[in-house]
C-alpha cells in the first residue's frame, strides 16, 4: 500500500501530515458466504479530503460502516489517533472525534433545523431529571451555549435562513447540508461522507463542495468521502483511494488514478482486458 499524498492540508491543528489519522488494517468480514471486506487496509493522513472510489460491490459503504461502528469484522483493526477502536459501539466512536453520515440523510423530521442541531452534542445536562430539576440554572446555560454553537454553524454554511424550517420541509440538497451541520456541532477530527452527491443539484452541491474545501482548509477537519460522481471527487479530493472486491488496490492524485490501467479493468472488467490483449 502505498502513502497518501499531500494534497489538502488545513493549517489550524498543527499536526504531523505525514502521521495517519486514521488506521484500517487487514480488516475482513463476511455476511454469510459473502466477503464484503477481504483484507481491506489504508490509511488516511490529518487534514486532507481522501476520495474512496470503486465499482458497486467493492465494499466501500461496508468499510465506512465497520469503521464507524455499526458492523464488528470478522478480523483486522481500525485505529482512531493511534487507539484501537475497532468494534466499539457508534457512539462511542462519535465521542472520539469520528462522524459518519450516510447516503440517505437521517434528519429528525418533525425538528426544526436549530433543534436538529442541538440535539447533537452528547451528556447534556438537560438529560438528567434532578439535573432538571436541582440545576436549572446550569442546564438553562448550558442550552444557550449549544444555541449560540448551533447559530455559528448555521451561519458557516450559509444556513441561517432555514433555521426554525421543519426539517422534513427541506430539499435533498439541504437535508445534505443539515448533515454536515450536524457534524460540525461535534466538533469531529475525521468526517465520513457517503456519497454526499447523491441527489443534490449541481448548485447546492457546488456548495457542499466549498463548505468542505473551507472546513477543511479553515479547521484542519479531515474528511473521507465515498462517491460515484468523479468529477466531483477529481476536483474535491488528493488522495484517490480506489477499491475492488473489499479489498484496497490503488491510490494516488486524481490525474494518476483516473488513467490507471487498474482502476479501468475494476470498472470495465474484462471487457477492458480483452481491448488491451
Amino acid at each position: 500500500m502505498t502513502s497518501a499524498s499531500p494534497g489538502h492540508q488545513g493549517t489550524g491543528t498543527g499536526v504531523d501530515a505525514s502521521t495517519p489519522l486514521l488506521q484500517v488494517n487487514d480488516l475482513v468480514l463476511d455476511f454469510g458466504g459473502l466477503r464484503a471486506l477481504n483484507g481491506a487496509s489504508l490509511n488516511i493522513l490529518h487534514n486532507h479530503i481522501t476520495g474512496i472510489i470503486g465499482p458497486n460491490g467493492a465494499g466501500k459503504t461496508t468499510l465506512f460502516n465497520v469503521i464507524a461502528g455499526y458492523f464488528s469484522p470478522d478480523y483486522g483493526r481500525v485505529l482512531l489517533d493511534g487507539e484501537d477502536i475497532t468494534g466499539l459501539p457508534p457512539h462511542r466512536i462519535f465521542e472520539r472525534g469520528l462522524c459518519r453520515t450516510f447516503q440517505i440523510p437521517r434528519e429528525h423530521a418533525s425538528m426544526s433545523v436549530l433543534e436538529n442541531l442541538m440535539l447533537v452534542p452528547r451528556a447534556q445536562a438537560g438529560e438528567g431529571f434532578f439535573a432538571s430539576l436541582f440545576r436549572s440554572g446550569q442546564v438553562r446555560a448550558e442550552e444557550q451555549r449549544h444555541r449560540e454553537h448551533a447559530e455559528q454553524v448555521l451561519e458557516f454554511l450559509n444556513l441561517s435562513h432555514l433555521i426554525h424550517e421543519y426539517a422534513r420541509n427541506l430539499s435533498g440538497g439541504q437535508k445534505k447540508l443539515l448533515e454536515l451541520a450536524r457534524t460540525l456541532m461535534a466538533e469531529p477530527k475525521v468526517v465520513l461522507l457517503d456519497e454526499p452527491g447523491a441527489g443534490v443539484n449541481p448548485t447546492l452541491m457546488d456548495r457542499l463542495r466549498e463548505n468542505i474545501e473551507r472546513l477543511n482548509r479553515e479547521r484542519g477537519i479531515t474528511f473521507v468521502i465515498i462517491e460515484h460522481d468523479m468529477d466531483l471527487i477529481m476536483r474535491l479530493c488528493d488522495p484517490v483511494i480506489v477499491m475492488s472486491e473489499g479489498r484496497y488496490l490503488m491510490e494516488g492524485p486524481p490525474s494518476t488514478v483516473r488513467n490507471d490501467p487498474r482502476v479501468l479493468e475494476a470498472y470495465l472488467g474484462g471487457q477492458y482486458a480483452a481491448a488491451e490483449g
